[in-house]
């Protein structure tokens, strides 16, 4: 599949408009969603490996601050090391219901890109070393496949080390 960029508005999503406007080459990867197939499922479907398939995820401080935490998908996230690095007592995933609310987008197919209102964003540290990551593009199997630096330079995320396993 060939690179998008602003002229090719075909199954333009929030996250594609933004990473449209930001100049980011990215490559549109759709594929068969599975439900509850997270990225196991959709790295087989485009036959890359899971480390690189990156998950988005919203969780909330213990004062209900939403917040988006993107992991490589093969790990998860230790909920107490990233307290301990937000400085917050506990963080915990958002129910799905109120994911949605915060991101604008449904469970499955969440994007740290076109959020629905300015979310803290943090990412893996060592998501950022990797060249090249699949990452929802705003929708249920739709990943695009990007330089890991626009997690930098559009949503401004902040590096983070908090996988587990």
């Amino acid at each position: 599949m060939g690179k998008r960029n602003a002229r090719d508005r075909s199954a333009a999503t929030p996250a594609t408009r933004v990473l449209d406007r930001a100049g980011v080459d990215y490559t549109p990867c759709p594929y068969a969603y599975v439900e509850r197939g997270g990225t196991r499922a959709s790295s087989e479907a485009l036959g890359v490996d899971e480390h690189a398939v990156i998950k988005t995820l919203v969780f909330e401080d213990d004062g209900g601050r939403p917040f988006v935490i993107c992991q490589h998908g093969d790990r998860e996230v230790s909920a107490k090391a990233l307290a301990r690095v937000l400085g917050v007592k506990s963080v915990q995933p958002c129910a799905p219901a109120v994911a949605q609310r915060h991101s604008g987008y449904q469970v499955g197919g969440t994007s740290p890109f076109g959020l629905r209102k300015p979310l803290p964003v943090y990412v893996e540290a060592s998501v950022l070393d990797l060249e090249r990551i699949w990452i929802n593009g705003g929708g249920r199997g739709f990943l695009v496949a990007v330089d890991p630096a626009a997690l930098r330079t559009v949503v401004d995320a902040t590096p983070v080390a908090v996988a587990r396993g």
